[in-house]
């Protein structure tokens, strides 16, 4: 008997500015690490720079502006329109800076993931680096997690850690955890096109193993 291949995840990405981490999805593609395809590109901001990326990429793109919208409701409802017309089968937030209805989360239940820069549950919201330098944090890092209509205490699925200076700014903490958020997103990103990761009420599992509800740690042992 045949063994039956398996069509590539369509990946839909949502963003609304430079879209760094929607680079480093697109090059984990087009390295063969993500058995998957980027079908499409939402933006809530028109003219950003992550819009070039995808043009760029030969990626369809769509804007779904917040700010033509007079009420959120109706700005979630053309957001889900325009998500529907993808067929996307997980819907990445990179970056996305607008907080999600509950039905509309609750629609996308099990398929939607997001990356935040700390490692929850400390720090949800904005500010994180700042944040956690002015509690006397010794590390900080960045977590993705899926999405629940709990704004940022979804269920986790890896964590990556950097270490807090002495003399560190925001702005020196925010580019080393950037850097550690281009690795982390698109290795989940792998890992569920692989059929790897499953999230089962509330628990999410690797490889059939539950993970605990704040993630993984990253390291050499969590490359593969």
């Amino acid at each position: 008997m045949f063994n039956e291949i398996k069509p590539p995840t369509k990946i839909l990405v949502l963003i609304s500015g430079s879209g760094s981490n929607l680079q480093s999805i697109i090059d984990a593609c087009n390295a063969d690490k993500i058995k998957g395809v980027i079908v499409g590109v939402i933006s809530n901001v028109p003219a950003t720079k992550g819009l070039e990326r995808a043009k760029k990429a030969r990626i369809p793109t769509s804007v779904v502006n917040h700010q033509t919208f007079s009420e959120r409701y109706e700005f979630d409802r053309q957001l889900a329109k325009t998500v529907d017309s993808y067929y996307p089968d997980l819907i990445v937030l990179a970056g996305f800076m607008r907080i999600l209805s509950k039905e509309l989360v609750t629609s996308y239940a099990d398929k939607m993931i997001n990356i935040h820069p700390s490692l929850l549950p400390a720090y949800p919201g904005v500010n994180t680096h700042q944040r956690a330098i002015e509690a006397g944090e010794t590390y900080a890092g960045a977590t993705v997690h899926f999405v629940t209509s709990e704004l940022d205490r979804g269920p986790g699925i890896l964590q990556a850690k950097v270490d807090i200076h002495p003399e560190d700014t925001a702005t020196d903490l925010a580019e080393r955890v950037l850097a550690k958020e281009h690795i982390i997103f698109p290795k989940v990103i792998e890992w569920v096109c692989d059929g790897r990761i499953t999230l089962d009420n509330g628990v999410v599992f690797k490889d059939g193993v539950s993970v605990p509800h704040a993630g993984l740690i990253f390291s050499e042992n969590t490359e593969h």
